[in-house]
């Protein structure tokens, strides 16, 4: 069993694995971080970012004056951004058969995985995932498309040049590898692959994580063996049907994925700095940036300002959802009643909609819009709050507000989405005068939540990402923030392969009902009968089973006349099978019984000689065997079978 590891990023896995001949690709989440190095996308142009001076090397060798631009000490591709996608020549893509998806986030890379790879096999999803999953990819196409960006600029990639550059472009990895994004029409296909009901060779299980609507952890079992992957979970009392964590146990390989990003921040505290610092804000007549993903946190953040907005003498303050799928996201969240914790279950039968923001829309506190254009710019009043994407601040209508209110300090922008940086997220609207406020909110599980889970579950084997088995970077004496645990887990890097530590031992045959009724079974001991049987094994779609030996067809007739008929060979009966061992002691004595007394017994690894003085003979008993070394004495060598033989018994 082997591991293949094709994304280095912890919360954004790509892993295949390869058990019981079946190939299957474990997420495939898309590294997005590679956006920080390009310069924004705006909806309108921006005298400021189009003013901003290319980069020149120091010594004028070297002119990206077109493809680089300078802000603020910082340089930035000026270019559609590209993404950097899971590793691709570490196998061939063409050989998956199955690729398992646990969340809607760790599915953004699938049309590059299945598309124009030569892929034929099936992706399985629960349908949440799918749903919103699709949703997080038009908006991400639409975010690109409606904004033209002139031919990809690539001359920075050539090596040579890259090692000139300044940080952080110096260091990006693998930059012949990043790929502009995907069109709808790849989506759509891609999305046309994925099932929702299980079934093949190996049995897979989703099992839900708790992390959001529709996560699940997989299970992937044999008849003897199961591999338990954990992707992205959460012990938290969120909106999302609990963690089911008994299913886990029992597992020979643990693989462990997406723990929280940000271990010392407690999700509670978050919300609680994220609504005061947007109350403080309103009241001194501020607006609010929050740039954000169209489904997940939100959900929670528009629950929590429901609760805040009357105590806080917030009530008469818009808030703006502005998003291409802000509509469906919103509506998405409301119909898929089962997969949402018991509380918001229970309102479905009320009826009642099992999520608040369907009644800050009815009262017009919350408004939707798919962007500025249009409606929202007639109905847009200040001070306000705004939720937008995209979180990276590269492109989505976000980047207009960045423009608009950077420039005053009485503006505030709050990120409470962890996969990015925020400080490089800012970088290139540097000078900025807008205060900025961090409540990363990641519910995911941190370090001691997830020791606890593998004490309960007790797996043979643990791997994971190898960040997490030592300390952070930042944070190098806490050691609260690192998987300690015996074995240690198996680490893995982007591009390694791993063999897993554990052998398939048994497998399970099926026996045809006809070749049952001919074996005649041995008692060996009390309620334990074994058979021999002859038969021919047949195998198809990794199921085994055994068939009747096909008699040969007969002799056809001969022209020419025989004048003795032949009569046909008589069936040999096969030699009986031997089982069990001669025992030292007992051999002796029953030898001694016979008139053989002088043995000389020598021990050695493999078990005894006996040495026959008398006779001049040598018995071997091994683990496996019996010898009996006779020379020219034919009568005394079947004599000392048969004695052998008492011992052993016979099918």
């Amino acid at each position: 069993m082997k591991l293949y590891c094709l994304s280095g990023h912890p919360t954004l896995p790509c892993n295949v694995l390869k058990f019981k001949s079946t190939t299957i690709m474990l997420d495939c989440g898309l590294d997005t971080t590679s956006v920080l190095n390009f310069l924004p996308l705006p909806l309108v142009h921006s005298s400021r970012l189009s003013k901003l001076p290319g980069w020149v090397s120091k010594d004028g060798t070297i002119n990206l004056e077109k493809e680089i631009k300078e802000c603020a000490g910082k340089v930035f591709v000026d270019s559609q951004p590209e993404f950097c996608l899971p590793e691709r020549e570490l196998l061939d893509l063409s050989t998956i058969d199955v690729i398992l998806i646990s969340n809607y986030h760790c599915m953004m890379a699938l049309p590059y995985i299945t598309e124009n790879t030569g892929f034929t096999g099936t992706v399985y999803a629960t349908e949440p995932t799918l749903q919103i999953g699709r949703l997080l990819m038009e908006e991400l196409v639409n975010f690109m498309e409606r904004v033209p960006k002139p031919p990809s600029a690539t001359c920075w990639k050539n090596k040579e040049i890259q090692r000139q550059l300044p940080g952080p472009l110096k260091d990006a990895v693998d930059v012949w590898m990043w790929k502009k994004c995907y069109t709808m029409q790849e989506v759509n296909s891609a999305l046309s692959k994925v099932q929702l009901e299980l079934f093949g060779a190996v049995q897979v299980s989703p099992l839900s994580s708790g992390y959001s609507l529709g996560s699940s952890n997989w299970t992937i079992q044999s008849h003897h063996e199961k591999v338990a992957y954990v992707s992205g979970s959460s012990l938290l009392t969120t909106h999302p049907q609990p963690m089911d964590q008994s299913s886990l146990k029992n597992s020979d390989v643990l693989i462990l994925t997406g723990l929280t990003q940000m271990p010392t921040a407690n999700p509670d505290g978050m919300l609680g700095e994220f609504c005061s610092n947007l109350a403080m804000t309103i009241r001194a007549g501020g607006n609010v940036l929050v740039p954000c993903y169209s489904s997940g946190v939100i959900y929670d953040l528009l629950e929590c300002l429901y609760q805040f907005i009357d105590n806080a003498n917030l009530g008469t303050t818009p808030f703006y959802f502005i998003s291409p799928v802000a509509n469906s996201s919103l509506e998405f969240s409301q119909i898929f009643a089962e997969w949402l914790c018991h509380v918001k279950q229970s309102k479905v039968y009320l009826p009642e909609p099992p999520f608040p923001h369907a009644e800050l829309i009815q009262t017009n506190k919350l408004k939707h819009y798919p962007s500025i254009h249009g409606d929202f710019s007639n109905e847009f009043r200040q001070p306000c709050v705004v939720f937008t994407g995209h979180p990276s601040l590269r492109f989505g209508d976000v980047v207009h507000f960045m423009e608009l209110w950077g420039k005053s300090s009485l503006n505030t922008i709050i990120f409470t989405e962890p996969d990015f940086n925020y400080l490089d997220a800012l970088a290139p609207y540097q000078p900025l005068s807008m205060k900025c406020i961090y409540c990363p909110i990641d519910t995911r599980l941190n370090f001691l939540q997830v020791s606890k889970l593998l004490k309960e579950v007790q797996p043979l084997h643990v791997v994971c990402p190898e960040q997490y088995t030592q300390p952070p970077v930042s944070q190098s004496h806490r050691s609260d923030l690192m998987l300690e645990l015996k074995p240690p887990p198996m680490p893995y890097r982007r591009c390694s392969v791993l063999s897993l530590p554990f052998k398939r031992r048994y497998e399970r045959v099926y026996i045809m009902p006809e070749l049952a009724n001919s074996l005649v079974p041995s008692e060996v001991k009390a309620g334990v009968s074994v058979a021999t049987v002859s038969a021919v094994i047949h195998s198809k779609d990794n199921k085994h089973t055994l068939q009747s030996v096909p008699k040969p067809p007969p002799a056809p007739p001969s022209k020419k006349r025989k004048r003795v008929l032949e009569e046909p060979p008589a069936a040999q009966s096969p030699k009986p099978l031997l089982s069990g061992a001669v025992p030292l002691e007992g051999f002796l004595a029953t030898l001694q019984k016979h008139g053989i007394t002088e043995v000389k017994v020598e021990e050695t690894p493999e078990g005894h000689i006996l040495h026959l003085q008398e006779q001049d003979t040598l018995i071997q008993l091994d683990e496996d065997g019996t010898h009996i070394i006779c020379d020219n004495n034919e009568p005394l060598r079947t004599t000392l079978r048969d004695l052998a033989l008492r011992f052993l018994l016979k099918l």
